[in-house]
């Protein structure tokens, strides 16, 4: 029993957070997975499997909205999968904030990290994947001055074996900056599980060369386990994952022990899980200067409940030394699911859930003083929030799965914790809460802390050591709501200023703000006169210093001549406003300087990023450059809105690349908008290519329908590979029609007239007409499959074109699609398709120059790494030349 000397401290912000029926949030899987950090203006939430952004008075900023928002545009399973698991950790050293959870749906298996640009979470992210053989499971990271370090439960045999932990190092230098970043991995047997890498409380880094420290439970139940993971990024092999060194603590009976499941709530037979096998998240590590601490805790048996078990490690550079330990378990009420922090005073936060017989589960937190007895939580008990139901679903015992206590940068005394409650009886229907207390004697500057008399450490004794199991999620589809929290005053600009929009078309400009004084949010609304176009913000809301996106559609009846639209910004008592100049023009029935010959973007809109117009296209004397010679960060487009003829016909457009990098950070990419149906077509999938050749796309049209091309090249912005694109002759013109090539839509029934090699075949299902050429398979197969043909190019053909289309469930790292194209009269190759993987169900066209009379060799080739469940193949169709 505990000795309770004062009253907990009450909380200040008390606020719920991401849950059932809030802010549109609905949940349909369960446990949450809640984890929150708390940075110098906000407060950021993750569960299974969104985000969220709130003001510390507790005003939804930004979200909920799904994780993989964040990798938008990456590619891969961290854009297609959001599959959870996930942690959000602030950066107290750069001012950075770190989201990240696994992708697991797809192989090959990745931990997806975010890492923000800046100190505001609603601006920029850099992105980044890690990939793994087996099933990562459980990561936890932690923050420290060489790596963002994080740990995980590793399952083989497709996620059904456990073969014990993994910890990474991740590059945080580079991936500070946005650049190429690398890991490093050490593996532990299957004796250990659940561990936790020392994550950084408080202002004081740790001494220069300090390794992080990485803790688990013991392989017995008087023991926990200790490693030093030292990296080296300079000379990899250099770096060491020491341990486990074994610290002896009290004998404890992990909670739950025979099941696993044993928590019990009120109204209701169903039990909870305690996670009684693993250490709780976090391991949080404050260095005061005189001495270092990390402190943790997990739950344990305490009588006939459960109570938490805590621990302080003091000396952990030289021999780490169980300092002082408690369990906190003040009445016959089950308290488990905890995390624990330390402030700059040397006081401790506990947070907890509680439940009993006659008790739905609650969220309570507790806390000692520096000054307190050695292991003793002492300081009472206080209550975030009592839930009004218990989990109810028939077998449904899965809960929070972890929490997090964390210490407000600000004044490094306040402790916010969060973790999951139920609002009523009932099955699915879990919300989260968000609070934060503080004790009266943290203030000022950081003093060292008083030392208490420790606690001995036992003699171990062995007992065997649970085996972690996985932990399955399902994915949750809830409704972004953003609302606005007004203080202080900002500035507001529009860029560009003004637009030319087209009849039946749209426009888009970006509106930033700049924080004047402290941070606040601004509320932001446009009105447009004369009426007629519309104008839409996304989000309604920013930090001062964040931007909006504004878009004017205008609408086929909309009257051509200028209009202005006006964007106010409110912060407080401040307003601000900002005008764009529109000019609505006719509708065009053609692309307007497609070939760019006016030496200007006349026609075109700069949706994102850098682009200008330079000599040397594809013919006449300028193309339009998309990007920069410079590194530049993520995507540079431009756009043009067109209704096709009344005849339909065909969009083409050459484009020529410089992609020094690999299609994995860097690319180009076109897309065809039709406006009238609402559906989008990827004409150029993803390439990365530096051939100094002149490739041209086409696409046909549907005859009066209104489109919108955006042409988009995205670079990393790494020093050293900038990537641009160059486009010209940018043209509607009449439909193609066929000629040179022998059997170029495979309506034969069979390959006659081409050459194949690997796994190629004739099937139903072409672009046109009944057949196409299949090249691969649907089971793996291991290599390159092709087909492939010599032709001469005829009198007056200038070109020759294919219609293919994709289905590549892997990513272009492993398989993909491309086409070459050799002149045999030349002697010289082009590769006319790079590298691509989609599985997007779309045909795609792709054509390339020939010179009438010349011998041409083209091939097309599909590549599968025979890896089960994946199979890769291409069909291609349509081979003609024109």
């Amino acid at each position: 029993m505990q000795t309770i000397t004062a009253a907990a401290p009450a909380t200040a912000a008390n606020f719920d957070g991401i849950g059932n029926g809030v802010a549109g949030f609905a949940v349909n899987s369960a446990p949450p997975d809640t984890n929150g950090d708390v940075g110098s203006n906000h407060y950021v939430q993750t569960v299974n499997t969104d985000f969220a952004i709130y003001s510390k008075s507790g005003a939804l900023v930004y979200g909920p909205v799904p994780i993989n928002t964040l990798w938008s545009g990456f590619g891969g399973g961290c854009q297609t999968n959001n599959d959870g698991d996930p942690t959000v950790v602030y950066d107290r050293i750069a001012n950075r904030w770190v989201i990240s959870q696994f992708s697991v749906s797809t192989t090959p298996y990745l931990q997806c990290v975010a890492v923000s640009q800046t100190g505001d979470p609603t601006g920029a992210w850099y992105r980044y994947s890690f990939s793994y053989t087996d099933f990562p499971d459980y990561p936890k990271m932690g923050v420290w001055p060489d790596a963002y370090y994080v740990a995980f439960n590793m399952f083989s045999n497709g996620g059904n074996t456990f073969a014990g932990a993994k910890v990474c190092a991740y590059d945080r230098a580079k991936m500070l900056l946005g650049q190429p970043a690398t890991q490093q991995c050490f593996n532990t047997s299957t004796t250990y599980g659940g561990l936790l890498p020392a994550d950084i409380t408080g202002t004081t880094q740790p001494p220069t060369g300090s390794p992080n420290y990485v803790l688990g439970l013991g392989a017995t139940s008087s023991t926990l386990a200790f490693w030093k993971f030292h990296v080296d990024w300079t000379t990899p092999p250099n770096s060491t994952f020491t341990g486990p060194t074994s610290l002896g603590v009290a004998s404890y009976t992990e909670a739950c022990a025979s099941t696993g499941t044993c928590i019990p709530q009120a109204g209701t037979t169903q039990r909870l899980d305690s996670l009684g096998d693993r250490l709780m998240y976090r391991l949080a590590y404050r260095n005061f200067g005189d001495h270092e601490a990390l402190v943790v805790n997990h739950s344990v048996t305490a009588g006939t409940s459960v109570g938490v078990r805590w621990y302080e490690i003091r000396t952990p550079r030289t021999t780490p030394t169980i300092f002082q330990q408690g369990t906190y378990a003040p009445d016959s009420n089950y308290r488990w699911m905890g995390s624990i922090a330390i402030d700059q005073a040397g006081n401790m936060g506990l947070g907890f859930s509680v439940s009993g017989s006659t008790l739905n589960p609650q969220i309570h937190y507790t806390g000692r003083l520096a000054t307190s007895p050695a292991g003793v939580m002492d300081q009472g008990e206080g209550t975030i929030i009592n839930g009004a139901g218990s989990q109810t679903g028939s077998g449904l015992s899965r809960w929070g799965d972890y929490s997090s206590m964390t210490v407000d940068p600000s004044d490094d005394c306040t402790f916010w914790y969060t973790t999951e409650y139920i609002p009523s009886n009932g099955a699915f229907n879990w919300r989260t809460r968000i609070g934060s207390f503080k004790f009266s004697t943290c203030g000022g500057t950081p003093t060292p802390t008083p030392t208490p008399t420790p606690t001995p450490a036992p003699t171990p004794s062995p007992t065997p050591s649970a085996t972690p199991t996985a932990t399955p999620t399902v994915t949750p589809s809830p409704t972004p709501t953003p609302t606005a929290s007004p203080t202080s005053d900002f500035t507001i600009t529009a860029n560009p200023a003004s637009l030319t929009v087209a009849q039946n078309s749209f426009g888009m400009t970006t509106i930033s703000t700049t924080q004047v004084g402290a941070a606040g949010t601004v509320a932001l609304s446009a009105s447009v006169s004369p009426s007629g176009p519309t104008a839409s913000l996304s989000p309604i809301s920013v930090t001062a210093g964040g931007s909006a996106t504004l878009t004017i559609n205008v609408g086929a009846s909309v009257a051509a001549g200028n209009y202005t639209v006006t964007v106010t910004g409110t912060e407080g008592t401040a307003t601000h406003s900002t005008a764009v100049a529109v000019t609505v023009t006719a509708a065009s029935s053609g692309i307007v300087n497609g070939g760019f010959e006016t030496g200007t973007l006349s026609g075109w809109n700069t949706s994102a990023g850098t682009a200008s117009v330079v000599t040397g296209g594809h013919s006449g004397s300028y193309a339009a450059r998309v990007g920069s010679t410079s590194p530049t960060n993520g995507d540079s487009s431009i756009t043009q809105t067109f209704t096709a003829p009344a005849a339909g016909g065909q969009l083409s457009f050459w484009y020529k690349m410089t992609c020094p990098d690999t299609v994995t950070y860097d690319w180009a990419t076109a897309t065809l908008r039709d406006n009238t149906t609402g559906t989008t077509t990827t004409m150029l999938p993803r390439v990365c290519a530096t051939n100094a050749t002149w490739v041209q796309i086409s696409a046909n049209l549907t005859a009066g329908h209104n489109y919108t091309l955006t042409l988009l090249s995205h670079d990393d912005n790494y020093v050293g590979d900038a990537t641009y694109t160059m486009f010209d002759e940018v043209a509607v013109g009449a439909a193609s029609s066929g000629g040179g090539i022998v059997n170029g839509g495979f309506e034969a029934g069979t390959l006659s007239n081409w050459t194949s090699a690997g796994l190629a075949s004739v099937v139903s299902g072409g672009h046109s007409g009944t057949y196409a050429a299949r090249v691969g398979s649907t089971s793996a197969t291991n290599g390159d499959s092709s087909i492939s043909q010599t032709f001469t190019a005829p009198s007056g053909s200038t070109r020759v074109s294919f219609w293919y289309k994709n289905t590549c469930p892997d990513t272009v790292t492993y398989d993909w699609a491309t086409a070459t194209l050799r002149d045999n009269t030349a002697g010289t190759t082009s590769t006319i398709l790079g590298r691509v993987c989609t599985n997007n169900n779309t045909w795609v066209q792709i054509s390339a120059t020939i010179t009438a009379g010349r011998s041409y060799t083209l091939t097309l080739i599909s590549h599968d790494d025979n890896y089960a469940g994946d199979a890769t193949y291409t069909l291609f169709d349509d081979v003609v030349t024109q």
